[in-house]
């Protein structure tokens, strides 16, 4: 039977100390409301992040979360003259064209059109426009957006059509681990046959390579803004600006707060095959057999942090051991939060005796043993 033994030891200072951003404060940027988290759930900067506002076309991110939980991509929408008269951002639909659920979520995401949006919703509604928003909410109460509430599927400004900077980050950040979502806030253009080639509204991308994508909303009620994600350096952060007084500002805003989180982290190798993590007695004097890890491990690390190793390992095991046998686990710890987990394995094989083998331990330990009686 396996004798285990837990032990726990904070790692070396100068592992953390590269990571030296903590001392830097959160900037101030150009919007009524922002907040910033990394990947690993921490809050980076925020400001009035519980405030609710008007969010603008930031709404379509639930929009198309709500038309790919109930639609497929597939599926051909004739468009009717409700959404046709939208006005504002457009795709210039007109009543009676036929286009498909992907592209109507294309003209949607990428140049935020809004008659794309309400035909998406007429079509997932079933014809009303309030079926939809109601599954709007339902989901955003899935979310746990508590400062949210819609009231149409697009964004212009409507009395209760509210968000809040918190809540329009955790929305795009899970927005962008939705693969087609994803795809499309990343692209730069969308075209349809006879119609002009449409731009993204999100000047940032294309031009700014951290980007992985986002969404821009502006009305008259909201202001300048957008909710994204940017990733370098296997470091990624999730941020919004809500509220900006203008279209360079709200650029400059986010740009500036999404390269304060990137900035926060580095890439911390937690995990090395080259560390021995605890050593394992073996018996019939054949010593110990080292446990290490199988793969090295590399993760994001936050400035300040102090980083702890949790080593799961028995004090010693039955022979033989075949090398590369799990005998333990490793946990790494950022704080209380759980980084990184590798199993322990035996670094080499250690045989066991035979007959003649054991009979000349046992007689070695027994003559040690009555040696140290008599003396």
């Amino acid at each position: 039977m396996l004798r285990w033994t837990l032990v726990v030891a904070v790692v070396l200072l100068a592992v953390v100390a590269p990571v030296c951003a903590a001392a830097t404060p959160p900037p101030n940027v150009a919007a009524a409301s922002w907040y910033l988290v990394g990947d690993d759930g921490a809050l980076l900067a925020s400001r009035n992040a519980d405030q609710a506002r008007p969010m603008a076309s930031i709404t379509k991110l639930m929009t198309a979360l709500v038309v790919l939980e109930h639609a497929k991509l597939s599926d051909v929408v004739r468009v009717g003259e409700t959404a046709a008269e939208v006005g504002e951002s457009s795709i210039y639909l007109r009543a009676g064209d036929e286009l498909t659920v992907a592209e109507l979520l294309h003209g949607m995401l990428v140049p935020s059109a809004n008659d794309a949006a309400e035909a998406l919703a007429l079509y997932v509604g079933h014809g009303s426009i309030d079926r939809f928003v109601d599954l709007m909410n339902e989901k955003a109460e899935a979310l746990g957006l508590e400062d949210t509430h819609f009231e149409n599927p697009h964004g212009l400004d409507e009395p209760g059509h509210v968000s809040s900077a918190r809540d329009t980050t955790k929305l795009v950040r899970y927005a962008l681990g939705v693969p087609f979502v994803r795809d499309a806030l990343a692209r730069e253009t969308f075209s349809l046959p006879g119609r002009p080639t449409f731009e993204t509204t999100d000047d940032l991308l294309g031009r700014w390579p951290p980007l992985v994508g986002g969404k821009t909303g502006h009305t008259g009620g909201a202001g300048w803004s957008e909710a994204a994600g940017a990733s370098r350096k296997g470091v990624t952060v999730y941020g919004a600006v809500l509220g900006s007084p203008s279209e360079d500002a709200r650029n400059a805003a986010l740009r500036t707060l999404l390269s304060y989180g990137l900035d926060r982290y580095r890439v911390l190798p937690v995990v090395s095959t080259g560390h021995v993590y605890a050593r394992a007695q073996t018996g019939y004097g054949r010593g110990a057999v080292q446990l290490v890890a199988p793969a090295s491990v590399a993760r994001p690390v936050l400035g300040g942090v102090r980083l702890t190793e949790r080593v799961l390992a028995p004090r010693s095991v039955a022979l033989p051991v075949a090398r590369g046998a799990q005998l333990g686990r490793l946990d790494v710890f950022a704080g209380k939060r759980l980084l990184a987990s590798s199993p322990l394995v035996a670094a080499q094989a250690v045989s066991e005796p035979g007959l003649v083998g054991k009979a000349v331990w046992f007689a070695t330990e027994t003559a040690e043993n009555l040696w140290g009686v008599v003396t």
